[in-house]
């Protein structure tokens, strides 16, 4: 009848092995120790937050400079351009026994240069003749009696530039009062 006993096992026993085998680092930690901790947990945290400061004053920094660089030197590549028609154009004044010819050719040959650095940077000329007017675009100077319909372009006083669809300069127009 020893199958009805239980056996005693040994993990079952009442005394356990492990409270017999205490330590000091199985003690509960003292209150100052764990200030201290958590005193350098804090300094880990505010040194990170100082260094993610300063890193961000950095990158702030650097990019102030390089708007400031960038605005200063954006009209870099378009200067280098121009001044290649100034060179054009003071070439053709240094010409000693230039004929009226000679220096018209020059001239339209400088004029096809400025209108290819203008076409290069998509600088484009507003020349609205026979167009309805548009205050955006152009700015007209007086009204006067034509055929054409009120309020229509008649002829160009000066020529308007726009870059990139963004005006520069509005034209300066004269404007159709309508049939009198």
């Amino acid at each position: 009848m020893e199958q009805n006993n239980p056996k005693i096992d040994q993990h079952d026993s009442v005394e356990s092995d492990s409270t017999t085998d205490v330590t000091p680092n199985d003690v509960m930690p003292s209150t100052e120790e764990l200030l201290q901790a958590a005193e350098r947990k804090a300094q880990e945290h505010y040194d990170a937050w100082m260094y993610a400061k300063a890193e961000s004053e950095n990158i702030r920094r650097r990019a102030s400079e390089d708007v400031s660089k960038a605005q200063k030197f954006a009209v870099e590549r378009f200067s280098n351009e121009v001044l290649a028609v100034k060179d054009s154009l003071e070439a053709g004044l240094a010409v000693e026994t230039a004929t009226v010819e000679s220096f018209k050719s020059g001239m339209e040959l400088t004029l096809k240069q400025l209108s290819s650095v203008f076409e290069k940077f998509n600088i484009t000329e507003i020349n609205p003749v026979g167009e309805k007017l548009d205050p955006h675009k152009h700015q007209a100077i007086s009204m006067v009696p034509s055929e054409q319909p009120a309020n229509t372009v008649v002829s160009v006083m000066q020529k308007g530039y726009t870059l990139n669809d963004r005006v520069l300069r509005p034209a300066l127009v004269l404007v159709s009062q309508g049939q009198a």
